[in-house]
């Protein structure tokens, strides 16, 4: 029987990373398209506070929408992918676009305390982050591509 590797945290971290490569590209492509726009169609009055305001939400919304989306269909990120590493239902299974977004607002919490339920990944034994433990799921490391056991009860 093959053992369960649980995603540890640099190898999580640097997953995280790769992801925020591509989300700042779509941010700059989407700030692009914004401000060509703006000078296209001349707005008008433009201020530093609302381009900060509409991008803080932007970033927001397309964090939201990458996290959930990614490991509610498949349970990888790009990140994840390149990194070996999927997101799985603490029982085993896959999780739903609804568990996803869970996890998300997790992480958004863990992360709102000083980073505490992220650093947790660290020190748990099965290497479970805040915003994992609220959603019921663990992350564990996949085997050149391919799938790992479902982690024992």
């Amino acid at each position: 029987m093959n053992e369960v590797h649980f995603g540890g945290f640099w190898r999580r971290g640097a997953a995280f990373f790769i992801d925020q490569i591509i989300i700042s590209f779509l941010m700059l492509l989407i700030g692009v398209i914004f401000l060509q726009g703006y000078y296209a169609f001349d707005i008008g009055e433009f201020s530093l506070m609302s381009f900060m305001t509409a991008s803080w939400f932007t970033a927001l919304f397309i964090n939201l929408f990458y996290f959930t989306y990614f490991h509610g269909t498949s349970g990888q990120t790009p990140g994840k992918m390149i990194m070996d590493l999927k997101v799985i239902h603490a029982s085993g299974g896959k999780i739903t676009l609804g568990t996803g977004f869970l996890r998300w607002v997790g992480c958004v919490i863990s992360a709102l305390f000083w980073g505490l339920g992220l650093i947790w990944i660290a020190f748990d034994r099965k290497k479970q982050g805040w915003h994992d433990k609220i959603a019921k799921t663990t992350v564990i490391r996949t085997i050149n591509g391919g799938e790992t056991p479902p982690p024992a009860a």
